[in-house]
């Protein structure tokens, strides 16, 4: 399969548009899916009381993941997300506008990817965008859930 996908779960409309701008470069803007908070990242991706997953996993290349979510915080998303077999394996970037210590660390230990800290300039922000985005979906490698490689 191949991944040509990318999921943003981010609040901020502002932040969403300016994402959504930079990964078009590298990716066709239908291959990113933009959630809006914790709840619905885990509704998308673990699925919910009403059906499975409504985003095909094996389509994922990268969750970019914010940190300060409403409902429930990127942090609590990841560990879940870690916590499942069939998203534990799919690489999370944590992307934040504050430069919080505790917040790296805590995003380590629950099996972030990545970390990202957002930078004001637009032109920086892209550039870190397009970096992040190039490596996910051209340089790395996954296994296929459907393969049954992913699970235990």
């Amino acid at each position: 399969m191949d991944r040509r996908s990318i999921v943003l779960v981010e609040d901020n409309p502002d932040d969403q548009f300016l994402a959504v701008r930079a990964l078009s470069g590298i990716v066709n803007k239908t291959a990113i899916h933009v959630l809006h908070d914790g709840q619905e990242a885990l509704d998308c991706l673990l699925g919910s009381d009403s059906g499975p997953p409504t985003i095909d996993l094996d389509s994922i290349a990268v969750i970019l993941l914010d940190i300060k979510l409403p409902k429930i915080n990127g942090l609590e998303v990841l560990k879940a997300l870690r916590s499942s077999t069939n998203t534990r394996w799919i690489p999370v970037v944590m992307i934040t506008s504050t430069d919080e210590p505790h917040e790296l660390a805590d995003a380590y230990r629950f099996g972030a990817s990545s970390y990202l800290t957002k930078p004001i300039d637009y032109g920086e922000f892209k550039e870190r965008m397009e970096v992040l985005a190039n490596y996910w979906l051209n340089v790395n490698s996954l296994p296929s859930v459907e393969s049954g490689e992913c699970h235990e």
